[in-house]
């Protein structure tokens, strides 16, 4: 399942007309998330501020919370 955000992550304001905006596509087939901005400048933040968090996804890994 691909995620589709439309709330800029750092204005946190909606992004309408998502497809007319800048956007990040993170992942891969299904297991991706599409992220939408309201401009160039909050994706360019985005990026310098983003952090990626790898998780454990092994088999045998069980996530807890």
């Amino acid at each position: 399942m691909i995620i589709r955000a439309t709330l800029d992550p750092i204005t946190l304001r909606d992004v309408t007309n998502p497809d007319d905006h800048p956007g990040l596509y993170e992942g891969d087939g299904e297991h991706a998330v599409e992220i939408h901005f309201e401009n160039e400048q909050t994706r360019q933040s985005y990026l310098e501020e983003h952090k990626v968090i790898c998780g454990n996804d092994s088999d045998d890994y069980l996530a807890e919370g």
